[in-house]
């Protein structure tokens, strides 16, 4: 072929031709057309088969797999300025301190930024890491603290890629808390703010919540457009009920002739027995019931309020009762890099520290604390670890590449907090030099937060994965330990 063009003439007849690929039948999905139609190939990539799989193998080897511990990613995509968030860095000149002042929290002597008056007041519920390397990390893609791994840098490393995000690992060692969900499901802005499967292939990549809740829709700049988003992934035509999907036996024995090659491709495993429960978690009522944020209360939704951000992460902790492992909100408005990728005022489209981050922070300080207090009176907040990052931190000093207070990119060093996981909290781990610009003690890594991640998610530190040549690759980094200041 000369082009990206398959002209259906050129094809005869082929393997695959009793499958009837070009008429819409079963369900329909918006970019999925015939997700389910073609014996269910698409169910694979939410991870269930595989998952009831090992269920059963662990079942009859006499394990068991927990059934509460799961993770809630808040993704700052672009990479948040530590200084004018959670290191502030009163006393220093303008320049290097910012535009903000900083405020008192619940944890003597420790101050944030004047825009995070919410969590301030609940600080002892949360970590602060001051400390974090962000050497290795870059954006677009944002591999590197999403994988744990220093390789996972596509702009230095070709084979990036293929190294799996954390919440793909859980997904595979961990699986969901209930056989009728998904373990990883993220709301996505941009492929290029995401880890993906990799080496496990593409059943461990994320379930996009997107196609499955309704949610508002915004434009690049944050705008709020009015409209809604169709959440059209578990709706069926008007001629297809689930009756009619789940007596597709000849289909899905007619795929069975052909999943070895489909394996071959990594598109899927093998359904075998599990078939009839892979149907269940798109005809059943689970899945779709966790993704309808309308059955919750009208004061539960007020209280998390109706922007974006503050639905999704409403949805997430829906997710998570209902039996999600892992679930990431990437909080962007913009494909590009990033919402957070403040680099000034004067620079589209993000703006700096004064038009383009302070707008972000109280919203992000209302979903953030009001997620935490949520479980926290629901009882979950002990199984349910939520983080909160980037991909990197900030230069010290405001007006680089020309702009007004901007700040550009700095690997050297970034803030995150954390919550929850049954860890020790109300503390400060790391410091930072007195501009704000380099580790002054106690540097933590991606390999140190992943290790800590899986800690919690119950996932063995020396598990390993095959990569494409059939080499056993460790899911924690070498060096990569726990943060013992947490456990």
């Amino acid at each position: 072929m000369t082009s990206g063009f398959c002209a259906r003439a050129a094809h005869g007849p082929h393997a695959f031709s009793a499958l009837n690929g070009a008429v819409r039948e079963g369900v329909v999905c918006s970019g999925r057309r015939g997700f389910l139609k073609a014996g269910l190939a698409g169910m694979a990539g939410l991870g269930l088969p595989a998952l009831l799989h090992a269920r059963a193998r662990a079942a009859d080897s006499g394990k068991s797999i927990s059934s509460a511990k799961s993770v809630i990613l808040l993704w700052m995509a672009g990479g948040p300025s530590q200084i004018d968030t959670w290191d502030p860095k009163p006393g220093r000149p303008l320049q290097n301190r910012g535009p903000f002042d900083p405020i008192s929290t619940k944890l003597p002597g420790v101050l944030v930024c004047e825009h995070l008056p919410k969590q301030a007041a609940m600080l002892d519920r949360f970590t602060i890491i001051r400390s974090v390397d962000a050497r290795a990390s870059n954006h677009e893609p944002n591999s590197v603290f999403q994988t744990g791994n220093l390789a996972a840098e596509p702009r230095t490393n070709p084979e990036a890629d293929k190294y799996p995000a954390i919440a793909s690992v859980v997904a595979k060692y961990h699986g969901a808390n209930h056989p009728a969900m998904p373990p990883y499901v993220a709301f996505m802005k941009s492929r290029s703010h995401l880890a993906f499967g990799g080496y496990l292939g593409k059943q461990y990549d994320p379930f996009l919540g997107n196609q499955a809740a309704r949610l508002p829709v915004y434009d690049l700049v944050g705008g709020d457009t009015g409209g809604m988003s169709g959440a059209d992934l578990f709706q069926m035509p008007f001629d297809v009920d689930a009756a009619r999907i789940s007596q597709r036996r000849d289909l899905l024995r007619e795929f069975d002739r052909f999943r070895s090659d489909l394996d071959q491709s990594g598109s899927m495993q093998a359904l075998g027995t599990y078939h009839q429960q892979a149907v269940e978690m798109v005809v059943g009522r689970r899945a779709q019931n966790a993704f309808d944020v309308s059955q919750e209360p009208e004061s539960v939704r007020a209280r998390y309020g109706s922007h974006l951000w503050c639905r999704q992460a409403l949805l997430a902790r829906r997710l998570v009762e209902a039996g999600v492992a892992f679930v990431t909100i990437d909080l962007s408005y913009h494909t590009a890099s990033g919402t957070w990728d403040n680099h000034g005022d004067n620079i589209p489209p993000y703006g700096g520290i004064t038009k383009g981050l302070k707008p972000l922070l109280p919203l992000f300080d209302h979903l953030i604390t009001t997620l935490v207090s949520d479980l926290e009176e629901r009882g979950l907040l002990d199984d349910v670890l939520v983080l909160a990052l980037g991909e990197f931190g900030r230069t010290p000093n405001m007006g680089t590449q020309g702009s007004t207070d901007g700040r550009n990119h700095w690997p050297a060093v970034m803030s995150m907090c954390l919550a929850g996981g049954g860890l020790r909290h109300g503390q400060v781990i790391g410091a930072t030099e007195q501009d704000g610009g380099n580790i002054k003690s106690r540097p933590v890594t991606p390999p140190d937060l992943a290790a800590t991640i899986y800690r919690h998610m119950q996932v063995p530190l020396d598990a390993t994965y095959l990569d494409n040549r059939g080499r056993p690759r460790y899911v924690v980094e070498a060096n990569g330990a726990l943060l013992p200041e947490l456990i």
